[in-house]
């Protein structure tokens, strides 16, 4: 016996999703078909709720601020205001 299940979803991520799925064949009913499955089988829900790893914009910001460091050109602040001082005297700001 089957049953139909409807859920609102942002369509946005409903895309992305269907993109992912569409990479391993497969649709989106199916994946979560398969996700329930999971569920039932494994009286567990199986999502990885880890820290998602930063994107290309974020790697270069940590990269940079880790050469500044090493380098010793950034300074050090005794307050904020220190630094947005600094900050607003800088010409490339």
């Amino acid at each position: 016996m089957s049953t139909t299940y409807a859920i609102r979803v942002d369509e946005n991520i409903k895309n992305e999703a269907a993109e992912v799925a569409k990479f391993y064949g497969l649709d989106l009913a199916s994946v979560t078909r398969a996700l329930w499955a999971q569920i039932a089988r494994t009286r567990r829900i199986p999502l990885d709720l880890c820290e998602e790893e930063p994107n290309e914009e974020s790697l270069e910001a940590i990269r940079e601020t880790q050469e500044m460091i090493a380098s010793g050109k950034g300074g050090r602040f005794k307050t904020a205001r220190e630094l947005l001082d600094a900050a607003l005297a800088d010409a490339s700001c």
